[in-house]
């Protein structure tokens, strides 16, 4: 073992991966080669100095391969859960960058010099862009949005939510469970279709704790219908002294139908309508990083702070500096479509789509071989993660099938997301 690591041929080895590695890596190729040898597989000259090394090398390399990666989205998705949804702009990456490598005032105020809150560096910029009184910001997603909500204000009381909101999120979360973790019993009102303003009524007792309506994620009820709206229930929760609470799921902050893109309420809407508390995801329509927002009342958003699950669910200094920056360009909506990475992909002419498409047609034939033909095509395209699941866009595409003719083998588009490593070019 001395002798072959003294070797010239692993001195680039030892240099590259250090010593130990090395060392670990060349103990288990010998091992191998030994397992080979008994089943008389082995050759001799695999155990020369410069075979011993590439072998090492090679182990070494792929060990050192992060598990994480950049990869192509050619799903049709443009917020797709699986690949990490949305994609930071320039600006966040810059802000997250400078936290990395530097002190910051998480938690310190510059202006007075005492200990201070991190929500206060972010949630007036919240308020100003949603219209809500107070806000707060925790990680991970709009789950955890929605967990700390229900248990600060609902904890072993009731909330009473349409049947037809019971809604089911990636992963096998559904709403019910995240409400029983929360310590609040779940009151079903209507039915799977019909939910009218009088269930709620009627369900309103002494234990009643809040209202909440739910964005209706990754699908659509159609047909024999009937949703109570905001503006119905808002009246009702405030006459019965109970705080509504709605869900909003992927939390759009501006009107979509300007960039030619389907209707969705914004917060600030929501907010207006009469919502007391309003949840959301910040790395959906919103385009920033993972976490859950909440917005609303002071006084509701403060009683929420004060609870001991914030402490757990308190954001870290990366996901501030790039919230924050994401924010800032909502101050500027005459830009936003070009500045914000999925705004700018969700807005992305066909044509451009087209000409990546058959720019990289011929890569993917290739790879393909000839028994495949791709083609580029007109497609659709979704938004995903659960915003607006029955509208699609315009899109174009690689279609790949059987070059026999056969029954096809599928399709890739060229997306509106591109891909995720050449940030929409």
């Amino acid at each position: 073992m001395e002798r072959v690591l003294a070797s010239r041929e692993f001195e680039a080895v030892i240099a590259g991966y250090g010593r130990t590695q090395t060392l670990a890596a060349l103990r288990a190729s010998l091992d191998d080669w030994r397992r080979d040898a008994r089943a008389g597989r082995a050759s001799v000259d695999a155990l020369g100095d410069a075979a011993l090394a590439r072998t090492v090398d090679a182990a070494l390399a792929k060990r050192a391969q992060s598990n994480v990666r950049s990869v192509f989205n050619l799903t049709g998705t443009v917020l797709h859960t699986n690949l990490g949804r949305a994609l930071l702009p320039d600006e966040a990456v810059q802000a997250v960058a400078e936290v990395l490598t530097r002190q910051a005032n998480v938690e310190f105020d510059l202006d007075t010099g005492a200990r201070g809150d991190r929500d206060d560096l972010i949630s007036g910029l919240i308020c100003e862009l949603t219209g809500a009184e107070g806000a707060t910001v925790v990680e991970q997603h709009n789950a955890a949005a929605m967990l700390l909500t229900l248990s600060a204000l609902a904890s072993r009381k009731e909330v009473i939510v349409s049947r037809g909101e019971l809604v089911e999120i990636g992963g096998a979360f559904r709403i019910p469970d995240i409400m029983s973790r929360a310590g609040a019993k779940l009151r079903e009102v209507g039915t799977t279709n019909r939910t009218h303003l009088k269930d709620y009524e009627d369900a309103i007792g002494p234990k009643a704790a809040l209202l909440m309506k739910v964005h209706c994620s990754n699908y659509a009820v159609t047909g024999f219908t009937k949703e109570v709206s905001l503006a119905e229930l808002a009246p009702l929760a405030k006459a019965r002294a109970l705080p509504l609470a709605v869900d909003l799921g992927s939390g759009t902050l501006v009107d979509l139908v300007q960039w030619g893109l389907p209707r969705e309420a914004t917060v600030r809407e929501t907010a207006a309508a009469g919502a007391d508390l309003v949840t959301f995801s910040g790395d959906k329509l919103l385009g920033g990083p993972q976490a859950g927002l909440i917005v609303g009342r002071r006084d509701l958003v403060a009683k929420i702070k004060k609870h001991p699950l914030k402490r757990a669910l308190r954001v870290g200094k990366l996901t501030l500096a790039s919230l924050e920056a994401v924010l800032r360009l909502y101050r500027a909506p005459e830009t936003l479509h070009e500045r914000l990475t999925t705004l700018r992909f969700l807005t992305r002419p066909t044509d451009a789509m087209r000409i990546a498409a058959k720019r990289t047609r011929p890569a993917l034939q290739r790879m393909a071989g000839d028994a495949y033909a791709v083609t580029a095509e007109p497609m659709f395209s979704q938004i995903g993660s659960g915003a607006l699941p029955v509208d699609v866009l315009p899109s174009y595409g690689l279609a790949v099938r059987m070059a026999s003719g056969k029954r096809p083998g599928g399709q890739l588009t060229a997306s509106r997301g591109g891909c995720a490593n050449c940030r929409g070019r």
